[in-house]
This record gives C-alpha cells, structure tokens and sequence, in this order.
C-alpha cells in the first residue's frame, strides 16, 4: 500500500495589489504577466509579490518604516512574532520594486517617491540579492510608506500543489506620478484593468488569473476610486482561505471552503 506524501510546507510570500483611478470613474488595478517559464503561476496574470525569506530584513526595519511598528503589524495579521510580520510590509512593497519598479516609499523631503525609473540599478542589485535593498533605502535617504498599504486576505495555495505560498495580500493607491514597467525577467508584460474587465477577459481566455487574483479583484468592482476602493476594506474580516483541487469532468478546479466537495 502506498503512503500519501505529506504536502509540502507553504512558503511566506506577499503580494501588493496597486490601484488608480480610472478615466471617467472607477477603479483600476494593476496586473502583471508572469514568464511562461515561472515555476509558479506561468503566463498567468497576478499581482506583483513574492517569497519573504527570515533573513530578507534587518534587526532595525522597524526604524524605516512609517505609522508601523512590530506589535501592530503583528496584532494586524494575528500573530506573535512581529519583526517577521513586519517583513510582510516591507517585502509586498520590495517585490513590486523588483518586479515592476514601482515604489511605496517616501525621499528625504517627506513626499512620495515620484520617479523611481532613477533608482534602476538599485533595481537591478536587488534582482541578485533581496538584502540589496536595505543598502539603497540608505543610500537614497528613503522610508518606506507602510502607512499607505492595507491588509485585507490570508491565501494559502492548495495542499496539492508541488510549490505552496501562504500569501498576505495588501493594496495601496499607485503614486501618481509612477509608471509600472515590467522587469523582463520574472514579469514580461502590464496591464491595467477595472475588476470585471479582467474577469470578463479571463471568461474569453484572454488571460490566465488564478482564483485568488480573480477573488480579489472583484473586492473592489464597483469603487468609485482608488481612495473608494481602499475604504471599503474597513473592518473587513480576514480569515485563512486555503482552497483543495479536485477533478471534474477529467479537468483541475479549485473548491473554496464550505463549497460541495471541500474537505
């Protein structure tokens, strides 16, 4: 009789969902495609993110972020440990860095970062190494606007799957002044799309969105802004949503908790 593997243990990832006004009213997020090489989510559409390591931050990331301390950041995701909470922050705000060059951090004059386009070689040294990126907030006199990012859901990817996240989702209002631009390395495209755009495009197979991206986006269909859009995150209940793969029809579906089937 054969043994059932254990699945594998998820890793801790953060993920950034950026939104801006949409001409004429409403609401736009950004999304990025994923190389058809990734391991994880190839040629899908998602938010910018990633992999938050133990090491990724230093004993004083408190000290550069802003309206953030350990305690809440931990009382928020409800945990114990704050500093590694206090790396979910920092690490959704490092990744979109990284991935599309956007950046949620204030300069020497207390305003946000306006044109981070400048900072393209910082980009790069973190491309190699995610500790490279305390080395240019000092360098650049930089802190970060954890104060402008709002937690608002807990995904864990399915026990079935080979490669597992256990992923805080946050959003923020894209700095107006920024321009996302794909890293093509990881990211090789951009899009900019209203909630039910992107799920009509998914229904017509134009793009691939996991059913984390697509429950997510459609929290903010409807806003009339991005400031609208983040209000209605207030006293949002956040519970853990793991979903299970099952076969139907001879095909893969994601089940959510307390759907026929789940278990």
């Amino acid at each position: 009789m054969s043994v059932k593997p254990a699945p594998a243990v998820p890793s801790p990832a953060a993920t950034l969902v950026l939104l801006r006004d949409r001409p004429g009213g409403g609401v736009e997020t950004l999304l990025i495609q994923r190389h058809h090489k990734s391991r994880f989510a190839a040629g899908d559409f998602v938010f910018p993110g990633g992999r938050i390591e133990p090491d990724d931050n230093p004993p004083d990331a408190v000290g550069w972020c802003v309206g953030l301390n350990e305690a809440t950041a931990a009382r928020r995701l409800g945990v114990t440990e704050g500093h590694a909470a206090l790396g979910y922050w920092i690490g959704a705000i490092r990744e979109a860095f990284e991935e599309v060059g956007t950046l949620m951090a204030y300069g020497a004059d207390g305003g946000l970062v306006r044109d981070p386009a400048r900072f393209a070689a910082h980009r790069r040294a973190c491309h190699q190494d995610n500790r490279a990126f305390w080395d240019f907030l000092r360098a650049e006199r930089l802190r970060l606007a954890t104060d402008r990012l709002t937690y608002f859901a807990h995904w864990i990817t399915p026990e079935e799957n080979p490669l597992r996240f256990d992923t805080r989702f946050f959003a923020a209002v894209m700095p107006s002044e920024q321009t996302a631009v794909p890293d093509e390395r990881e990211i090789v495209a951009v899009r900019w799309l209203a909630p039910a755009e992107a799920a009509a495009a998914r229904e017509r197979g134009e793009i691939g969105l996991r059913l984390p991206t697509l429950k997510s986006l459609m929290l903010f269909d409807g806003a009339a802004s991005a400031a609208d859009a983040l209000d209605g995150l207030a006293g949002r209940t956040i519970t853990t949503i793991r979903p299970r793969l099952v076969m139907d029809g001879g095909e893969r579906r994601a089940i959510l908790p307390g759907e026929p089937g789940y278990h």
